[in-house]
């Protein structure tokens, strides 16, 4: 089995395919970097189903970039259905209003979403909760903030900005197997930013009985220099079982790890977020498929 391994971390904007997308533009339309349901090639998203869906991940269809509406209809959760595309991105070739979209949060209560696992039960009150708009990044109002504290970033964070990501992480099985050491190097990011770490696991999409997603390792934050650049790794116990626990608890393997910018600047402790996929939490570097099967740990003596 390999003990060692490097990963080039794949741009994004979406955690799984409901909400379509973490970030939205001004006008209320998701701006989508993953996997885009087209259904039928041909269709170009308005037809039938026949698309290949992967219930454990929730993801489906093609990697791609495009606009797209938050009015797309919304299946079951661990099913996917066709997006209403609004008009495709070629990001390697943004015009220079593409490149100059701002990009804003989601709001709350989350729209064209299906997944309803709550990231910080213990954190989640009512008040807390409440319905919020959708802000621009760089006007979130982020809780207690007073003028004179001096918040690093007050001028729009555009889609060219952002696909500026780049992102390495390596794993390291330890002598023993039962643990292994993530390290992530990236660059590009928004400078003077907190961003966090969060591990996804095989069952957190898991349509019968999804788990709770991370993250990876407490704490779990990186904060990016004036130039964009950040590095961060942390420790995580058996993070990739071969079987099943002796006490039937069932196999979660670590499957991803995603790297989080942070539009409220905060971290929460055991939970990956306060408000869910686009709230507070918005996914900018990952593995494109599941990863790590070539990895076995085991859990380690008590």
């Amino acid at each position: 089995m390999a003990t060692l391994r490097s990963y080039e971390l794949a741009l994004t904007t979406q955690g799984p395919t409901y909400p379509p997308s973490e970030l939205m533009n001004e006008d209320g339309d998701f701006v989508v970097i993953g996997r885009i349901n087209r259904g039928r090639a041909a269709d170009k998203g308005e037809g039938p189903v026949d698309i290949e869906i992967h219930h454990a991940h929730g993801t489906a269809a093609e990697w791609g970039a495009a606009i797209v509406a938050a009015d797309s209809p919304v299946p079951p959760f661990g099913d996917n259905a066709p997006y209403r595309i609004r008009r495709e991105l070629d990001l390697d070739n943004l015009t220079r209003e593409d490149a100059a979209m701002a990009l804003c949060t989601l709001p709350i209560p989350l729209p064209t979403n299906n997944y309803t696992i709550r990231f910080a039960p213990d954190q989640a009150s009512a008040h807390a909760m409440r319905a919020r708009p959708s802000y621009p990044l760089h006007a979130v109002p982020i809780p207690d903030l007073r003028p004179e504290d001096g918040l690093q970033r007050q001028t729009p964070i555009t889609l060219g900005e952002w696909i500026a990501a780049r992102g390495n992480l390596q794993v390291t099985v330890d002598g023993d197997g039962s643990s292994a050491l993530f390290e992530m190097d990236c660059t590009g990011l928004i400078p003077n930013s907190l961003y966090t770490i969060m591990s996804l696991r095989e069952r957190d999409f898991d349509p019968q009985a999804p788990t709770r997603p991370g993250p990876l390792g407490i704490p779990n934050v990186m904060i990016t220099d004036r130039d964009g650049n950040g590095s961060f790794q942390a420790r995580l116990p058996d993070p990739f079982p071969e079987t099943d626990a002796p006490d039937g608890t069932k196999r979660n393997r670590v499957i991803n790890v995603i790297l989080l910018w942070m539009s409220y600047q905060m971290s929460h402790g055991g939970a990956i977020g306060l408000f869910g996929l686009g709230g507070d939490v918005h996914a900018q570097l990952k593995l494109p498929v599941p990863g790590f099967g070539e990895f076995v740990t085991r859990a380690g003596r008590s």
